[in-house]
């Protein structure tokens, strides 16, 4: 059974990028165009991973973050903030939320694959 990853980012070119590698590798992907859209996708399926922007204009990544980790389907599911943001403040931010790792845009789709399999497999 393939491990489900839920790619959340209100750019369509960078959700397109990020399904586009994980489903070559084998992975479920779901993806949500914004915060909002993603936390109702958190609400309501049970994700391996989880990939969210920081910057979006409905719902920002740390908000979602402490969202899924209120969820019962995804309190304990690994989350990467995928963003622009390389800030020290920004990353304890993500990190007290809840977020598993960091990864700074642009990104390769080596590194990408490399904190999927290291994180889920």
């Amino acid at each position: 059974m393939a491990k489900k990853i839920l790619v959340v980012d209100d750019s369509a070119v960078i959700r397109q990028v990020e399904e586009t590698v994980l489903k070559k590798a084998g992975y479920e992907v779901a993806s949500a165009s914004g915060g909002k859209d993603g936390v109702a996708q958190i609400s309501a399926t049970t994700f391996n991973l989880i990939l969210t922007d920081l910057n979006m204009p409905d719902l920002d990544g740390v908000s979602l973050i402490k969202l899924a980790r209120a969820s019962s389907l995804n309190r304990l599911t690994p989350i990467v903030m995928i963003t622009t943001e390389s800030k020290d403040t920004k990353k304890q931010e993500g990190k007290a939320a809840g977020a598993t790792a960091w990864v700074v845009k642009p990104f390769t789709s080596e590194q990408l694959l490399s904190v999927a399999k290291r994180i889920i497999g």
